[in-house]
């Protein structure tokens, strides 16, 4: 099933099928927030740091509460059952949005008008360099509430993928409001830090990888003017980078990151 499946309202169907009320405000605002989880051998991959985050940037932007752990484990693991038949990995989304407006306009709805849906598409995770260009044309906003989360306003992102496409360019960094590398347009960034970025490291101790534009610390969107603002999505594994250094697959090497 190449087009995946997906869950609504209490409906499965393919991603073709299954809609929204045109009056959503995900839909007609980008008004709501999603995650991105891999679902692998039937199981989803950190999918407690990913309701973590779901949850900080919700309480963020004054969102309802998403729907928690208990709630989302029998549909995830149906939705795996349902639409990954003919392979092992895939990637599943999770929706959440202001839900529909009862009148024109941008002013929040009442809360309790929330809406909630899945997507769950087959996907094999691959490690192919690419090219990138850095955006001239788009940065990430250091100051805005958006930039610390996982937003469906994707704008930014599309621009400056067209903007590599156009240039022969597979994907863009973004940089953000005080010029730092921050991302690109769906992935995060790794720095390696360590004696010799651009070869053989001396001394592996002292070798660590960091998210660009920040330190490994706690997620900014964990309080108010907590931690720094980079113009990202706080990362996932931010945590994990603190404790242990990631392995790259066989035959990846880290380049310098020069512009």
């Amino acid at each position: 099933m190449t087009e995946g499946i997906a869950w609504s309202d209490g409906h499965w169907g393919t991603t073709a099928e299954l809609s929204l009320p045109l009056d959503d405000r995900g839909l007609q605002l980008a008004d709501g927030l999603f995650e991105t989880v891999l679902i692998r051998n039937g199981q989803p991959c950190l999918l407690d740091e990913h309701l973590q985050r779901w949850c900080e940037a919700s309480a963020l932007l004054g969102l309802d509460p998403p729907p928690a752990r208990d709630q989302l484990m029998p549909l995830i693991l149906e939705a795996a059952q349902r639409g990954l038949t003919t392979q092992s990995c895939g990637a599943l989304r999770l929706n959440w949005s202001r839900g529909s407006s009862p009148q024109r306009g941008i002013a929040p709805p009442l809360p309790g008008q929330h809406r909630f849906w899945l997507t769950l598409q087959p996907w094999e995770p691959n490690f192919k360099p690419i090219s990138a260009i850095i955006s001239r044309l788009e940065r990430r906003n250091c100051d805005s509430l958006l930039s610390r989360c996982k937003t469906f306003a994707y704008g930014q992102a599309v621009q400056a993928r067209r903007e590599a496409t156009q240039q022969g360019c597979d994907d863009a960094l973004l940089l953000n409001t005080r010029g730092e590398l921050c991302c690109s347009t769906t992935a995060n960034l790794l720095l390696r830090r360590g004696d010799d970025i651009g070869g053989a490291v001396a001394d592996t101790a002292a070798e660590q990888w960091l998210p660009a534009g920040g330190d490994a610390g706690p997620s900014p969107a964990a309080g108010a003017g907590g931690g720094s603002r980079p113009g990202r999505e706080p990362w996932t594994r931010r945590s994990a980078a603190a404790d242990q250094q990631p392995q790259l697959p066989r035959g990846v090497e880290p380049r310098p990151a020069t512009p």
